[in-house]
């Protein structure tokens, strides 16, 4: 039986093996990858923003590619309907030449799914992955259908100001574990996007993992201690959100704070980024690291906010300014 420490370091391995078979094609972007591998080892889905052109739909490609899963893709556009993704029945002819129905699986049956460019199809066809997203199964004329493990939605989405597109319910981008912003790349970055595009034809990603070992690296991870006091912190984090009694900056600038689901993220999420360290156990910094992405897509800005151009990453640095690592002592 290999110890803790032989288990981390060999959980640190892989992870780098996977990182360097996605960077054979994905140039930069190296906060946006590590978030991914954290949201897949914590066996939740991302969601990508950005404008087109950035390459998101080309990094979840290639690190489906570096995975020995099934990946499925499915292109949302507004004319797009719930069978189009989960799947219906059908009529066939049995063998004794009666007819009957049989359940013909969508694109939602896979290890890997990217749903590209989630906001441009309708809120109904959105919240066709809302069942499959949390209860990893879904549910055709009363017959339930489980899903593969390890299953992820690695989502895209255009920022709401373009055309074109419509807000995803807020219950539905609740169920993501992280998002994940994805900027544009710097100077260098894109000279070598331009090489690798416009000259030979660049290397394709092996595959550096199987879905056992990933359920196996999700397992480890959910092992790693956290002290009561920092998941004191992660609770205080979230409660600090809320606009009732929470930190200055919600009252003044939120009408809903974070779920639950925030807090489960941050401590899952910290757990991950403790082993990528090469420790074993979650430190205060690992909590605070994981706050953005774990927490910008859980807070309704209120008017104001809006009025005054406030982004849910400013609000969320504010919240982590006023909430002290270490609660108050009790009189």
């Amino acid at each position: 039986m290999p110890t803790i420490e032989e288990q981390a370091s060999r959980f640190r391995d892989s992870l780098e093996k996977l990182r360097a078979e996605i960077a054979k094609v994905i140039v930069g972007h190296g906060e946006v990858v590590r978030q991914l591998l954290v949201t897949i080892l914590a066996g939740g889905h991302a969601l990508l923003e950005g404008v087109p052109g950035l390459g998101k739909t080309l990094l979840v490609r290639t690190i489906a590619n570096g995975l020995s899963l099934k990946f499925s893709r499915i292109q949302f556009t507004p004319d797009l309907m719930p069978a189009d993704i989960i799947g219906t029945n059908i009529v066939v002819d049995d063998p004794s030449g009666r007819k009957s129905f049989q359940f013909q699986p969508g694109p939602i049956f896979g290890n890997v799914v990217l749903a590209d460019e989630i906001n441009r199809a309708t809120p109904k066809t959105q919240s066709a992955l809302l069942e499959a997203m949390q209860e990893h199964g879904i549910t055709v004329s009363g017959v339930r259908h489980a899903l593969d493990e390890p299953f992820f939605v690695l989502a895209t989405q255009n920022p709401i100001e373009m055309e074109g597109t419509y807000p995803l319910p807020e219950a539905q981008v609740d169920r993501f574990f992280f998002k994940i912003e994805v900027k544009p790349s710097n100077l260098a970055e894109l000279v070598q996007v331009i090489d690798r595009t416009t000259g030979q034809e660049s290397e394709t990603p092996k595959p550096a993992l199987s879905g056992s070992e990933i359920l196996g690296m999700r397992a480890l991870a959910r092992e790693v201690p956290i002290a009561s006091h920092v998941k004191e912190y992660a609770a205080r984090l979230v409660l600090a959100t809320h606009p009732g009694d929470g930190a200055s900056v919600a009252r003044k600038y939120l009408r809903y704070g974070s779920s639950p689901r925030g807090a489960q993220a941050l401590v899952l999420a910290g757990k991950i980024l403790a082993l990528t360290k090469g420790r074993y156990n979650v430190a205060f910094a690992d909590i605070r690291e994981a706050a953005y992405p774990a927490l910008r897509h859980r807070l309704i800005l209120n008017f104001e906010a809006e009025a005054e151009g406030m982004r849910p990453d400013q609000i969320v640095a504010k919240v982590l300014e006023e909430t002290p690592e270490m609660a108050a002592a009790k009189a």
